[in-house]
């Protein structure tokens, strides 16, 4: 029986389940949420580079040229490779972070995008 946990995005405060047998991209495209841009899915675009503040988890095989050992070490990942073993709270990183923080704050201040 799978475990689901709450994902929560820093710069959007949205806020998502996921199990633990999902990884944490196609938890948020399944609950129908845009907090971290989507790409390949498959851990070699980078797009979804994210930063995990709090929370336990596992990692899949990533591509080097995103995410370093090192980066790795200090909680950076790739969504589509991480799987939520806790409640997680990240932080986008990624190259695409402008354009969530763009329609997150017209939001805040229009309330619509």
């Amino acid at each position: 029986m799978s475990e689901f946990f709450s994902i929560y995005i820093e710069e959007t405060g949205e806020v998502f389940k996921c199990s633990d047998g999902q990884h944490i991209l196609s938890a948020m495209a399944s609950m129908g949420k845009k907090g971290i841009p989507s790409g390949c899915h498959g851990g070699g675009c980078g797009v979804c580079k994210i930063r995990l503040l709090d929370g336990t988890y596992k990692t899949e095989k990533m591509s080097r040229t995103y995410v370093s050992e090192g980066e790795e070490e200090e909680g950076i990942a790739l969504a589509c490779r991480v799987f939520p073993m806790s409640d997680i709270h990240l932080s986008v990183i990624g190259k695409l972070r402008k354009n969530i923080l763009k329609k997150t704050t017209a939001v805040k201040r229009y309330g619509f995008v």
